[in-house]
């Protein structure tokens, strides 16, 4: 056991005011994955992850980007697809595969800075980015970014969306190890104008969100086994009542969420403002899943 290891379990052992150290600083110190078999433990946004697999940093159809995150670490079942799917977008004429984004860090967990999820190894960002290169270097990899698909104003996509960044998408949704894809709005109106009455089963899992304006976030459904991964609430069917998600509520993030309507100046005031919702940086070791402890403590 690594000195860096042993401080990270004494901390967890120790005296109550001790133990109540950020969450992310203590997963976001771990270099490597932890000795254990592979599991996702606890939900994308609040858990932690098991034996994960680094993936490679180049590949014959994928470069990781931005290595100095060192958050390029999933389930052996994102890994895989990530390999699967870069292989896809060369064959469709993406580019020579794909650029790839974060994934997790070494043993999941909430993270210093960025995500909410991604905490346990089944959520991956890819960019939008055609490689053009596969030869990128380290430092390269920290200079080059990917191009925006959506326009600064949130509400068309730009001259950089092609057919092909659609077909992708869509060999995306149809894999069945995928759970959902989050995408700007902007991106899944347009999908939504071209669709076709077939399309409705894998459209529906294409979700719109903010800030996917250079990328999108694929995020895989718990794999078969694996006890403690919590499944998505509510499923994708749900949220689009069963239909495409071409409907009033992808329309609202161009309306409503742009430009909220103003509050009612007669409205009565709350006596006392709602506390703050605790987010991932907020997470202490006792607001995830009690297996985590065992994950920062594995060799």
């Amino acid at each position: 056991m690594t000195l860096n290891r042993v401080f990270l379990v004494s901390l967890l052992l120790a005296a109550p005011a001790q133990a109540e150290k950020l969450a992310n600083k203590l997963f976001g110190a771990m270099g490597a994955p932890s000795n254990q078999d592979s599991m996702p433990i606890g939900s994308y946004a609040k858990g932690c992850a098991a034996g994960l697999v680094e993936l490679p940093e180049t590949g014959p159809t994928w470069q990781a980007m931005r290595l100095s995150r060192h958050r390029n670490f999933g389930q052996p079942a994102m890994i895989q697809f990530l390999m699967d799917l870069s292989a896809t977008a060369r064959d469709i004429g993406f580019g020579k595969g794909l650029y790839i984004g974060d994934i997790s860090q070494p043993r999941g967990g909430p993270m210093t800075s960025g995500h909410a999820s991604h905490q346990i190894g089944l959520d991956a960002d890819i960019w939008m980015l055609p490689p053009r290169s596969l030869t990128l270097t380290e430092a390269e990899r920290e200079e080059i970014s990917s191009i925006p698909v959506r326009s600064a104003d949130q509400r068309s996509v730009t001259e950089y969306w092609t057919k092909v960044h659609r077909e992708l998408l869509k060999r995306a949704a149809l894999d069945p190890r995928v759970d959902r894809i989050f995408v700007a709005a902007a991106v899944k109106i347009e999908m939504c104008r071209t669709a076709k009455a077939k399309d409705k089963k894998w459209l529906q899992k294409i979700r719109p969100i903010a800030g996917h304006d250079t990328h999108f976030h694929v995020r895989l459904k718990c794999p078969k086994g694996a006890r403690l991964c919590e499944t998505q609430s509510p499923t994708v069917a749900e949220l689009s009542k069963g239909g495409d998600g071409c409907d009033e509520t992808l329309m609202w993030w161009v309306t409503d969420y742009l430009n909220p309507p103003k509050a009612d100046p007669n409205k009565p005031k709350d006596e006392e403002d709602p506390p703050k919702k605790k987010g991932p940086r907020d997470f202490t070791m006792a607001d995830l899943p009690k297996q985590c402890k065992g994950v920062l403590a594995s060799d």
